[in-house]
């Protein structure tokens, strides 16, 4: 329908509102919220559940405290 996409000056106009509606303090929380969701669906789609995930977090945490003189 529309041939181009979405330009730099559409979403400066999306970021104005979103700055209106939020407000500044609340900007932060949200991008917070939005990259925790992304992260968890990209783990998701890559087949990985949140047991297997923790798992493989305590193993890198037990491999720093290990490394550390």
């Amino acid at each position: 329908m529309f041939g181009g996409g979405i330009g730099m000056s559409e979403l400066l106009v999306v970021l104005v509102i979103v700055l209106i509606i939020f407000g500044a303090g609340k900007l932060p929380e949200i991008g917070k919220g939005l990259g925790k969701g992304i992260r968890n669906f990209k783990r998701a789609s890559s087949g990985m559940d949140e047991n297997e995930v923790s798992s493989k977090e305590q193993e890198k945490e037990l491999g720093d405290r290990t490394n550390k003189p």
